[in-house]
């Protein structure tokens, strides 16, 4: 059966939502999950056993930066009162070429983030920005 090129998704249709506000200058996300194995070692082989012990979860942020909103919570943990921006993220692609096969709403759980953003310019281009984060996890939203 051939592909029909129509049904492959779109990253144009990508949202995320945070604080229940669509950040339009997000550009692209990324989430991963790390499967951290433990090896276990068994009589009469040498082969070595990997048994799953932990799943640790990051990802990334691509961005233009617009305005210092989402990086003035991400920076308070400079400030010694207060503790780490501590929120969820509402990732989303919705084509609708590709709705009933491809699309995906996911609830970011836990999410921190890695870096504080404070500032970098290059001349002659527009300001962008990568968010790097960890999270403790994430849920299927149905559409």
């Amino acid at each position: 059966m051939a592909m029909n090129s129509t049904t492959v998704a779109s990253g144009s249709y990508g949202k995320l939502i945070v604080d229940g506000e669509w950040v339009t200058n997000v550009y692209g996300v990324e989430i991963s999950g790390e499967v951290n194995y433990e090896e276990i070692k068994r009589s009469g082989t040498r082969a070595v056993g990997h048994k799953a012990m932990s799943v640790s979860y990051s990802g990334t942020i691509k961005s233009y930066h617009m305005n210092n909103n989402f990086t003035k919570k991400i920076r308070q943990i400079s400030d010694d009162t207060k503790g780490a921006y501590f929120t969820e993220l509402i990732v989303a692609v919705e084509d609708p070429e590709a709705k009933d096969l491809a699309s995906e709403k996911i609830r970011v759980k836990g999410v921190q983030f890695t870096n504080i953003p404070v500032i970098n310019f290059e001349h002659g281009s527009p300001l962008e920005q990568e968010l790097q984060f960890v999270c403790e996890g994430f849920e299927e939203i149905k559409i």
